[in-house]
């Protein structure tokens, strides 16, 4: 089994990689199909079903669906220019996506919001049509958006086809056991085995690039987020904290009777940061979710301000070992909130933040999967359950408890030997099982939880 570090960690857009971005990539596909079509089409339409119907609307499911016809990508998102397409595509009622000829599409009408009709293969479920000049469907195809902006057929999702299918790589361990197995075995660390899989099919010079350019991404969040203050979009009035916190923080530095707690306010703070700039929509790293996208950067800052020693010679070390703890996650189970609650998206990347700070830290391969394993256990059975639909409260404030915990995990695994007694692989299957019994109201429907007892108003 082999997922590359740049499928796990996507450069992408807010709020949610599930209901934005995945919806854009899925018309990015549709798109592509039809330029290889022997058809004449005239029309496009889009129906959402399950939770991109319960919470499109506060996702920006429909604003993505509509760029990602017109020929938008998370990668390269502009926002200037999107918003110009917008008007253009509500004034005149004409998409023109290159290579492909006017198209009707009135959003009004061509877009539905199916909250009945939920699809049999993923909560997240899509269908996309191109119609002829009669206005009859001659092209369609049913997507899922299964998670981390991750997007997959109908015929795609039946086959099971959730990971690269590309040539064989030096360590492909498809679970927790066959990654400590291999790790004895060759006397690598788990940075080390993914390294070597990735320079296999990719070589050294893009891993190099294309991990700095995820942290300075990353980084770049943190800081924005850390610089901004005003009122977050969507109409629930959430005001940005991040940079008054970050402030207030700085103020106190130098004073000889600061609370040791307050170390735990710069964890919240950095993670809070990134999250309220995806919440405006911003620019952030899929880690492996949009949702869960402060938990990773927040660890990472942590360690490189706060943690004596630490060295930026170890933040690929720290993408690598993450980014094999949320391959076993995804493979074995689910990242996706729609399909397995928060457990799926904050846990997993507290599980992955975990693992990758224990392994900067010097940590053994046991070491860092016993981080994870704790990291990921503590967040069993949390539920995804979005105030309005948005992806703010308690969004927001969770991936700074995420980050805490995943410091916490990685500090007590440190203390001990690697020897515990659950296995990360029968955390993952709990998980999995968990996110199978929980009730449809807590998958990131809104449709119970906080969803329904703070008011919307």
């Amino acid at each position: 089994m082999f997922l590359s570090i740049f499928d796990m960690f996507k450069v992408g857009i807010g709020p949610s990689s599930s209901h934005t971005m995945g919806p854009m990539v899925a018309a990015g596909r549709f798109l592509d199909a039809m330029r290889a079509a022997p058809f004449q089409f005239a029309g496009l339409r889009a129906s959402l079903h399950g939770a991109l119907a319960f919470t499109g609307v506060g996702h920006a499911t429909d604003r993505a669906t509509i760029l990602g016809l017109a020929g938008f990508t998370p990668q390269y998102y502009d926002a200037d220019r999107a918003e110009a397409a917008l008007r253009d595509i509500r004034t005149t009622r004409r998409i023109t996506p290159d290579g492909l000829p006017d198209l009707r599409f009135d959003p009004d009408k061509d877009l539905i919001f199916d909250y009945d009709g939920k699809l049999p293969g993923h909560a997240n479920g899509m269908v996309l049509m191109a119609t002829d000049a009669q206005g009859d469907v001659t092209l369609h195809e049913t997507y899922y958006s299964i998670g981390g902006g991750f997007v997959m057929t109908e015929a795609e999702l039946a086959q099971g086809r959730n990971t690269d299918e590309g040539p064989p790589v030096p360590y492909p361990f498809k679970s927790a056991t066959e990654m400590l197995e291999m790790a004895r075995r060759s006397g690598k660390t788990i940075a080390g085995m993914k390294r070597a899989n990735e320079v296999s099919r990719n070589g050294e010079i893009h891993l190099r690039d294309g991990t700095r350019r995820l942290w300075q991404v990353m980084n770049d969040c943190i800081d924005r987020g850390l610089a901004t203050d005003g009122i977050l979009p969507g109409g629930l009035s959430v005001k940005r904290r991040a940079k008054g916190i970050h402030d207030a923080l700085l103020a106190e530095r130098g004073q000889n009777q600061r609370a040791p707690h307050t170390i735990n306010d710069w964890m919240s703070v950095y993670a809070m940061a990134v999250n309220e700039e995806n919440a405006a929509g911003g620019q952030v790293v899929t880690a492996p979710t949009n949702g869960a996208a402060g938990v990773m950067p927040a660890t990472l800052r942590y360690y490189l301000d706060h943690v004596p020693g630490a060295s930026e010679a170890h933040i690929e070390d720290f993408l690598l070992t993450a980014a094999a703890i949320g391959g076993l996650v995804k493979f074995n189970a689910s990242i996706s909130g729609a399909e397995a609650g928060c457990q799926a998206e904050v846990g997993s990347a507290a599980a992955m933040s975990a693992a990758g700070l224990c392994a900067v830290m010097g940590g053994t391969p046991e070491q860092v999967e016993n981080a994870a394993e704790i990291a990921l256990e503590h967040h069993l059975g949390m539920t995804c359950d979005p105030v309005r639909g948005l992806v703010q409260v308690p969004c927001i404030e969770r991936n700074g408890l995420g980050a805490i915990k995943a410091i916490s995990a990685a500090s007590l695994a440190l203390r001990g030997d690697g020897t515990h007694l659950v296995p990360l692989d029968a955390c993952i299957e709990t998980m999995r099982q968990t996110g199978a019994d929980m009730s449809e109201k807590y998958k990131e429907t809104s449709l119970g939880g906080l969803a329904v007892n703070v008011p919307n108003c």
